[in-house]
């Protein structure tokens, strides 16, 4: 049995590991509240850069010629961007986006496709690094802040894959943000891009035609040319904020789930240390009744 020291100083040992688990909750709730804040600022610009590309693409004669709508009849080899966190103590937010990475890349293969990676944050890199992956390209360092030169980094890289015929698919891994304890893994194809974002519903319609007819400058095609990439960075920005917001809610709810399992472990340990203290009372008081006995 453990002496009243020896738990004492594990007391001790627990309680300031709950101060750091309690501050770190504390911080994750202040970032997770200005990730939401993000999110909503980004939604009316996603919304209307998606209008605008509609708008343009009904007034294109043809789209057949811009290199991101392409589908390629065979799909030979396809990249896999997971969005991972650069740092641990986050539940299972890292641990499921790779769990779902590695079983589509079985998934790929079965179908006779090659499969590559570019990753997204340090956690990613060293799981990859770790079992002996070639990535095409890896991007660290930012993923609890987001900014949207990060996401264009990334469109820029998947679409240079594309466009050199590198890979004729591109799929992006993140945990979409729920709830601070739900985060669902959320599988996106970003390119090629899917020719449904140029078709529009009956109500915009008849709003272009009581608006009447536009003239662009230049042609539509090369608008639509220009909008296109700036679409898949907003996607992949979009994507990026989901992410941060899902990281700081999962590490919230797992440091304070810790808070609450180190609040019980002192619990344990100190009825252990009084249960000890009593034994040692105990036995000094039956060794000075038997030495008083010895002495009579």
């Amino acid at each position: 049995m453990a002496s009243v020291q020896d738990l004492k100083r594990r007391v001790r040992s627990v309680r300031n590991t709950r101060k750091i688990t309690k501050a770190m909750e504390l911080v994750a709730s202040a970032r997770l509240r200005r990730a939401q804040t993000r999110i909503e600022a980004m939604r009316p610009y996603a919304e209307t850069m998606r209008e605008l590309i509609a708008g343009v693409g009904r007034s294109a004669s043809s789209v057949r010629g811009l290199p991101l709508l392409q589908q390629r009849e065979e799909v030979k080899t396809v990249a896999i961007v997971p969005l991972t966190g650069d740092r641990g103590l986050a539940g299972p937010f890292n641990a499921q986006i790779l769990r779902r990475a590695f079983a589509l890349e079985r998934e790929l293969r079965a179908e006779g496709a090659e499969v590559r990676f570019v990753v997204v944050g340090k956690k990613g890199r060293s799981t990859l690094a770790f079992r002996g992956y070639e990535v095409a390209g890896e991007f660290v360092g930012f993923t609890d802040r987001p900014g949207y030169e990060d996401a264009q980094a990334i469109a820029h890289r998947a679409g240079e894959l594309f466009t050199e015929g590198e890979v004729d698919r591109v799929i992006l891994l993140y945990n979409a943000y729920v709830s601070p304890l739900v985060q669902r893994v959320t599988e996106q194809d970003v390119l090629p891009i899917s020719a449904d974002i140029l078709e529009t519903d009956e109500e915009e319609r008849r709003d272009d035609a009581l608006r009447g007819d536009f003239i662009f400058e230049p042609e539509p095609e090369e608008i639509l040319a220009r909008l296109l990439p700036v679409y898949m960075e907003t996607q992949i920005y979009r994507a990026l904020l989901e992410s941060a917001a899902s990281e700081q809610g999962a590490r919230m709810s797992a440091m304070r789930n810790a808070s609450k399992n180190a609040g019980d472990l002192i619990d344990t340990l100190t009825l252990q240390m009084n249960r000890a203290r009593q034994a040692e009372i105990t036995q000094e008081i039956l060794e000075v009744v038997g030495g008083a006995e010895a002495l009579s």
